[in-house]
């Protein structure tokens, strides 16, 4: 490797290791207390003002569950497949269908059925787009003060700036893909609006 490659996986390992982080919903502190470095050390390898060493990378590797290469955009040996490592948050499972984490990313969600009535909505914002596609089951897609309701084969898409929820709304699992990133490709909505 010579020293414009070891410069560009250096200048990787902060955004990935910020974006693990956000993704798995950790706190630095969170982080800290799991593998024994400094929350300042931790948000200086984030930003690119420490450079990573083996010694810090490792655990945080196991950590985040993910190979070291993987960490660090070790470059590809040839083989297409990912190996995806799965997260269950909030009772549904997130699988990552990109190795890349710095664009547009790719998930397959699979959300159980509620154990009970819907709980009042909380709806969120956050920079980005979004492009779902339903699987299986059927998606309740809050979007601003409309409410969707999509089924197997339907697609939506939509700024993440603009308040939204998505819900399994049952009786059955759900599972949905989806596109996320500061883009997306437009496709057509085919979906049935739900009256309340």
């Amino acid at each position: 490797m010579n020293d414009d490659d070891l410069g560009r996986v250096l200048d990787v390992v902060g955004p990935r290791l910020r974006d693990l982080r956000k993704v798995r919903e950790l706190t630095l502190a969170h982080v800290s207390a799991r593998t024994g470095i400094s929350t300042s050390t931790l948000s200086r390898l984030e930003s690119g003002g420490r450079r990573p060493t083996l010694e810090l990378l490792l655990p945080l590797a196991r950590v985040y569950d993910v190979p070291l290469d993987e960490l660090v955009d070790a470059p590809r040996t040839g083989d297409p497949r990912i190996h995806p490592q799965p997260v269950t948050r909030g009772g549904q499972t997130i699988v990552p269908l990109t190795n890349d984490l710095g664009s547009l990313r790719a998930y397959k969600f699979v959300v159980p059925p509620p154990e009970g009535p819907l709980p009042p909505v909380d709806l969120q914002t956050h920079e980005g787009y979004d492009w779902l596609y339903v699987l299986s089951g059927q998606l309740l897609l809050h979007l601003g003060d409309q409410e969707t309701l999509l089924r197997p084969g339907e697609a939506a898409e939509f700024d993440t700036r603009v308040p939204h929820a998505i819900r399994n709304p049952g009786p059955a699992t759900t599972e949905f893909l989806t596109l996320f990133g500061p883009q997306g490709e437009r496709v057509h909505l085919r979906a049935r609006t739900v009256r309340n």
